[in-house]
Formats: structure tokens, sequence, C-alpha cells
């Protein structure tokens, strides 16, 4: 393949990332709306954990698993941006 055959598989690839973080994105919406109701706290570290243990563990390389790490810590951070959206949103607030 050439250059631009590869980088025509990175666009795909690309594309189903963003469909697939958007949908993580929604599962995290729906939970932040039961956490909301419930009373739950935001910030959970042991699923965090889990959730980083998981993914490491799911890792066959060739990124290094503290990459996969970093990579996932941005995702739950921005998850939680996501969610703290929504579990504030009924009385009134707005964060970003």
């Amino acid at each position: 393949m050439s250059v631009e055959d590869w980088r025509r598989k990175i666009d795909e690839i690309d594309r189903r990332l963003v469909e697939l973080l958007n949908e993580r994105s929604r599962c995290v919406v729906e939970i932040g709306k039961i956490k909301q109701t419930t009373g739950d706290a935001l910030y959970q570290p042991d699923r965090e954990k889990q959730v980083l243990d998981g993914v490491v563990s799911a890792n066959p390389g060739p990124l290094p698993d503290a990459a996969i790490r970093r990579l996932f810590e941005r995702i739950l951070d921005e998850a939680r941006s996501v969610e703290r959206v929504v579990m504030h949103s009924a009385d009134g607030k707005k964060e970003n």
C-alpha cells in the first residue's frame, strides 16, 4: 500500500474512533442522569481504576501500556465533564 492508502485507512479509523467515543459519551450521559437521581458521586476512583486496568490488560500493542493509560485517563476526564453537565443541568447549573 502507498502512503496515501495508509492515510485513507487512518482517516477511516479516526472516523470510527469519533463514532465510538460519542457512543461512549451517550452511555456516560445516561449514567449521569442515574447518578443525579440517586445522589451518587460524580467521581468514583474505584471505577476509574477498574476501567484503566481493563484497557491496559486488553492492550496487545504496539502502543505501550503507559500510552493506553494516558489516553484513557484523558477520555475519562472528558467523560466526567460530560457527566458533570448532565448531573448539574437539573438544578440550573451549567459547567463546562
